[in-house]
């Protein structure tokens, strides 16, 4: 079966491993490469499981809220934007849920793996580290 490429109009600059996109103003260019997702996971925090992913290589579960996720393709330094998010399934009415690189160490978000911890909230109690089914994470920045 053949595929189809439909285009009204594609303008911009190509070179080596680089794609320069015109902007909606068309005074400005947008490098494609730079806005590209470089990794993203979708995983059960309550089997320690991936359920889907994107450029993540494994998991492994360090203890409660606690997780270790490799990149197949490694970042090119720790200077990324990390952006998660859990859902608590189960009520929890008012609570509050973050995901984010576990701190207290430089070394838990690098250039090929990032380490990350999951927090429950409520108005009654909290922090405490949980295992939601459903936590996702997606990362933008450059590959090596």
């Amino acid at each position: 079966m053949a595929s189809t490429l439909k285009i009204n109009t594609l303008t911009g600059v190509t070179t080596a491993g680089s794609i320069a996109v015109t902007g909606e103003g068309n005074s400005t260019t947008t490098n494609l490469q730079q806005g590209l997702c470089k990794a993203w996971c979708d995983y059960n925090g309550n089997t320690a499981s991936i359920t889907d992913n994107f450029n993540i290589g494994g998991m492994t579960d360090n203890g409660t809220g606690d997780y270790t996720f490799t990149y197949t393709n490694a970042m090119a330094s720790a200077n990324y934007v990390f952006v998660g998010c859990a859902t608590y399934e189960d009520g929890g009415i008012g609570s509050l849920t973050m995901l984010a690189p576990k701190s207290g160490d430089a070394n838990n978000r690098g250039a090929s793996s990032v380490r990350v911890e999951v927090h429950a909230m409520t108005p009654s109690a909290g922090p405490d580290d949980y295992d939601y089914k459903q936590q996702q994470f997606l990362v933008q920045g450059d590959l090596a």
